[in-house]
Order: structure tokens, then sequence, then C-alpha cells
């Protein structure tokens, strides 16, 4: 009997335990294969050093291992976890970076099925506002909801692949801190049309600039297509508005976060600040032009009006290409690497919030646009004040009097509305909603005021409008045709 069990023992142990053994291969190879998956934005050996990847040996540090949390914050388990190397791919959609350290208001949180979870603190957001550091909005990108000052965090999801996430090393006034880092995509942002924010910013806004550029657009083809207004003035004012044209474009396109490409933007940035610039260097072309004329005792100028305007358009554009060529070196050689906690702090901060931070110029090259600005108002105010007492002293008017008092008027109108839409610009920059939808508001009626006073406040204009339009007669292309009319008193039947 004894032996009979120990031969049963010999004989079918082996099988028993073989099939045991092939059984538990089988379950890890299968859990193998069903292991979670995590974006790592650097390679195996590397980690984020000033978000930069580097070899983490270089710099005495380990390579990120991935801690996990369950749904409810818990600490979890993943037993086996494969890693994706490299930045996701956002497609069209915005991205941004998150940054995790000990004492900030972001948490990430890396779930058991390979999701990300971002916390945001907002009690630690709203102590950091109380301490001066910048906050970029209060509207969330999922609905704009506005974020509660509270205890209770926003947790927002990410899923696998819209992510990736590495540890970081950030060096800081002569400190070295570790963190967490995550690049991440937002989600396309769901249209809630019970918020004004969401109405202004998002359908008012572009829709407003779609309709200044439509308006400046029949402003700059009246100029150009009626011969009589193609003169010197003429031509300026169609510049004007073709710059006012380019800025409102640039403006539209920066409306659009879901184009968010920091080169892009940048771009679109240059392009705004040129041709605002370009618009008051032309509208001070304008005002010089008017007051050397009425200075000159002799306004019978043997220099034609396209020589003239080539003159003009060679300084200005100069003048234009040396400030953005001054610009672009302050902004890339100066501003670049300066006051960087607060624009770590805005770019961390501002993941979710409608209107974030986004890579553009700095305060230092904006200054220079907007500086030159400001001196062409000051010129304006010059030029204003002693043409208006050159007018007063001439008792006798010529028929290039006559024309240049009308471009006197209309230089002043001009100057007062963009100068006002300039100032509501700056103003729209300050963190209140308020002055951005006052700037709103402002921008659509300086082309409103524009297309006033320059179309319909024109007595010559309309007429030459209706001449040609209602009834098809030919345009008058005398050379004194405006001035004979401003002689006239507007009797247009002696035109």
């Amino acid at each position: 009997m004894y032996l009979l069990i120990v031969f049963t023992l010999l004989v079918l142990s082996p099988k028993t335990m073989h099939a045991k053994v092939a059984d538990s291969d089988l379950n890890e190879i299968s859990e193998r294969q069903y292991a979670v998956r995590i974006n790592k934005c650097c390679e195996h050996n590397e980690i984020m050093v000033d978000f930069v990847c580097r070899l983490a040996v270089n710099y005495n540090q380990s390579v990120w291992e991935p801690h996990f949390k369950t749904e409810d914050g818990q600490d979890g388990k993943v037993k086996y976890y494969n890693y994706t190397y490299g930045l996701p791919d956002c497609e069209a959609t915005q991205w941004r970076p998150i940054l995790d350290f000990g004492d900030s208001e972001d948490k990430l949180n890396l779930l058991t099925d390979g999701r990300l979870r971002h916390l945001i603190y907002h009690k630690h957001i709203a102590d950091s506002m109380k301490e001066d550091i910048q906050y970029s909005g209060t509207f969330s990108l999922h609905g704009n909801i506005p974020i509660p000052v509270e205890n209770e965090p926003s947790s927002y999801i990410h899923m696998q692949n819209k992510y990736c996430m590495d540890k970081i090393l950030m060096n800081k006034e002569n400190t070295t801190v570790l963190g967490l880092y995550a690049h991440v995509c937002i989600p396309d942002v769901k249209a809630n049309w019970k918020y004004f924010s969401f109405l202004m910013k998002r359908v008012m806004n572009p829709a407003f600039h779609a309709i200044a550029i439509i308006i400046y657009l029949i402003v700059a083809i009246i100029y150009f297509v009626l011969p009589t207004l193609r003169d010197l003035s003429g031509n300026m004012i169609t510049t004007i508005n073709l710059c006012l044209i380019i800025s409102q474009a640039a403006g539209l396109v920066r409306i659009f976060t879901e184009f968010s490409n920091h080169i892009s933007f940048m771009i679109t940035d240059i392009v705004l600040y040129i041709s605002l610039l370009a618009a008051f260097f032309w509208l001070n072309s304008f005002g010089f032009y008017i007051w050397k004329t009425f200075k000159s005792r002799n306004v019978f100028l043997r220099v034609t009006d396209v020589r003239k305007y080539c003159y003009y358009s060679s300084v200005v554009w100069l003048c234009v290409a040396v400030m953005t060529a001054m610009a672009m070196c302050a902004h890339f050689l100066l501003d670049i690497g300066t006051n960087t906690d607060r624009k770590t702090m805005q770019s961390s901060s501002s993941i979710y919030v409608d209107d974030a931070e986004q890579e553009t110029i700095g305060l230092l090259g904006i200054a220079i646009f907007f500086t030159p600005v400001a001196f062409t108002i000051l010129f304006n105010m010059f030029f204003y004040i002693t043409t208006l007492k050159i007018i007063k002293r001439i008792n006798i008017y010529g028929r290039i009097h006559y024309k240049l008092k009308g471009c006197f008027t209309l230089f002043l109108q001009l100057f007062v509305i963009m100068t006002t839409a300039w100032l509501f610009l700056l103003l729209s920059w300050l963190n209140f909603d308020e002055l951005l939808y006052a700037h709103i508001f402002v921008n659509l009626l300086q082309a409103i005021l524009i297309f006033y006073v320059c179309i319909l406040r024109q007595p010559h204009v309309t007429f030459l409008l209706r001449k040609s339009c209602c009834y098809a007669e030919p345009v008058p292309t005398g050379e004194w045709g405006d001035e004979m009319t401003h002689m006239n008193g507007g009797n247009y039947d002696n035109y």
C-alpha cells in the first residue's frame, strides 16, 4: 500500500506541477499583453530639464517612475505597464504644459487605467492672487463654468493618448526644484450660451471683427476706384484702411484658440502690432502733409501726388521696418528668460482657463511697438494746433486751401477715432472683463465712425457715388473737381 502511494505521487506530481506552471505563464503573458500604457515625454533614460529632454545620469538624477492613484485618490498598484515615448499628437487642438511641484496649485495623478487626472486647488490660486501673482482668466474651457474659489479642487481627466508625463528638473535662482511635468491636449471648447463672457469673447468679438473688415474694405475700395479721390490724401486714407484691415484680420486669428501653436500666435501678434503702427504712421504723415502745405507760401508744388506718395511711403515703411527690427531684437535677445517664475506660474495655473496665456511678444517688444504710436499722437496734436492757427490767419482761400481745409477736418476726426480705439486696446489688457467688453464694442464703433467720416460726411464722395452708381454717368476726372465743389458751397449742379 505504501509503495502504491509513492508510485502515484511520482507519476502524477510532475504533470500537476507542469500544468500549474503553464497556467501561471499564460496568466502572466495575458497580463503583460493588456499592460497599462503610459506616455513618457522623454526617452527611457532621460528626464525633462528646463523643458528640454536630457540624460538623467548627467544630472545625477534617476529616471521617472510612475506612481498610480485610484479614482478616489488612494494609492493604487499596477503590476505591468508599458511606456510610449514622445509628445502626444494634439492635431489642431490646444496644448498646455502643467507643472506639479510640492507647493503648486496643480496636482497630477496618474490613474491605474493609464489616464491622467489634473487637480487644481482654487484656494491656493486665491492666495497667489492676493500675493500679486497674475492669474489669467476666470472661466473654464469645459463649458466656460466660473471657477469657484474654494477648497474643493477642480478635476480634469486626460485620455491615455492625449498627454505625456515625465520628471522635470527646474533651475530657479541658483536652486534646483524637482517635480512632475505633463504635456496635455486640451479638449475642444464646449459652447455654453448661458454665459455673457462666452457670447462676448467667442461670438460677438469675431463677428465685430468681420464686420469691421468689411467696412474698412468698402472705404478702401471707394477711395481707390473713384478717380478724383486718388490724390495724395485719398491714397493715404486708402492705405490707413488697408492697415486696419490687416490688424483686424490678425485680431480675428488670435480669438480662435483652437489654432494655438505658439509660433502662429507670435506671427499674428507681430502682424497686428506692425499694422497698427503703420496705420498711425500714415495718419501722422497725413497730418504732416496738411500742416506742411498750409505752412508753405507756395502751395502749387511741382511734385506730383504720385511722387509725393512714394516719398511718404518710403519713409513710413522704413520707420515701421526699423521699429519692427528693434522690437524683435528686444524680444529674442533681452526679453526671453526674464521673470521666469511669473511665466511658469501663468502657464501652470491657466491650463483650463479661457483665453489662457500664449507664448507671445514680451512686454519690452510691445513697448517698442507702442511707444512710437504714443509719439505720433503727440505729433498729431502739434500738427492740429499749429495748422488751426494758420487757418485762422488766412483771409483768402485758393482751390487747394479749400480742399485742404476739408482734409484737415477729416484728419482731426480720424485722429480722435483711432486714438480713442487705441487707448481702449491698452485698457483691455488689464485684468477686468468690463474693459475688454468695452474694447470689443469700441473696435466695431471705430470702423463705423471711419466709414461715416470718410464716406457719408464727405458731400463730394457721396455725390460721386450717386453719379457713378445711381445715374450711371461717367465720374468727373477734372483736375480741380473736388476743389470747385468746395468753392461752390456744395452745389453739385455746378460741378
